[in-house]
């Protein structure tokens, strides 16, 4: 063989050599890490997140974001996905099927729990927002004759239009509910409109009250609505939190650490506020979750991460 032919050869060897231990490296950073997310906005902000602070880590994410409620789950016991963001009260009922708890770290410990148990998942620390049912109230009216919770709202029902998306009054975890814990709701009158349309709908004075998700963006807009407090806790908590592949954890252990930061960062009104941004303000969600990952961090000069 030619010279130039061996040196080409040995040229090559050595690139391919780099490129391989490049991409594995001492601590495997190069792994392509697959981060999930459900597909509405909530989901896609979180994950978006987690994959900005895994990148920050060093690690390579491979996004597989919108996936359908109905098979996320699958796809993570599946091999699909590495990690996603999930709510405790999803886990507990959706799930597992289980029956409903009321107390947050109750139902926290038993999805941790049984998902490790059954599935091989862990659940790492949850966060603070709580996306789950509620009833949203126009601020006007809440002020005008002081209703601030549900047992209030219970009280003054027959002031209240209650705008309803009708399968919330057959649902056992809507109305008949409701009912079961609070008493009687006597509506001074109750009508059915879209579930789209339902903040117009007040803010066309057309009702007084909706059914509404905690997180919700407009809920933001506090001068205008109010999220009434659920005092006896008839709904189960829905805390979001990352859950991951037990293999994958083991493999690489700091992700605990990397999410679980993102976690304490996120509570229910800062899930708002980012929901809003996308939802009522039109931005897109990579500029939401980049712009408020840029916040969390650490200033020079501050605690290192």
């Amino acid at each position: 063989m030619k010279t130039w032919k061996k040196a080409a050869l040995a040229a090559m060897g050595i690139l391919a050599a780099g490129m391989l231990l490049f991409s594995c490296g001492g601590e495997t950073k190069g792994t392509a890490i697959r981060v999930g997310s459900k597909d509405f906005t909530e989901n896609l902000i979180v994950g978006e997140l987690y994959a900005l602070a895994l990148e920050d880590a060093g690690y390579t994410v491979k996004r597989v974001f919108a996936i359908a409620g109905s098979v996320v789950h699958a796809s993570i016991v599946n091999g699909e996905i590495d990690l996603y963001p999930e709510y405790t009260g999803t886990g507990l009922l959706t799930v597992l099927k289980m029956e409903a708890m009321a107390d947050p770290a109750r139902v926290y410990a038993t999805v941790k729990r049984e998902y490790a148990r059954r599935f091989n998942l862990v659940w790492l620390e949850p966060s603070r927002a709580n996306d789950s049912q509620g009833l949203a109230l126009k601020t006007s009216v809440a002020r005008e004759f002081g209703i601030a919770t549900i047992s209030d709202l219970q009280r003054n029902a027959h002031k209240i239009r209650f705008a309803s998306q009708g399968e919330f009054d057959q649902r056992a975890d809507g109305l008949p509910g409701l009912e079961q814990v609070y008493g009687p709701f006597r509506w001074k009158s109750s009508r059915v409109f879209d579930n789209g349309l339902k903040y117009q709908v007040l803010l066309d004075d057309e009702a007084d009250l909706v059914p509404a998700y905690t997180t919700e963006g407009r809920l933001a807009d506090t001068e205008k609505f109010t999220l009434l407090r659920d005092d006896r806790q008839m709904w189960s908590p829905y805390y979001l939190a990352p859950v991951i592949r037990a293999d994958v954890l083991a493999a690489h252990p700091d992700i605990a650490g990397i999410l679980n930061r993102i976690s304490a960062s996120l509570d229910t009104a800062a899930m708002t506020a980012l929901n809003a941004q996308v939802d009522v303000d039109k931005r897109e969600i990579a500029d939401v979750a980049k712009e408020f990952y840029r916040g969390i961090q650490p200033q020079p000069g501050g605690e290192g991460r």
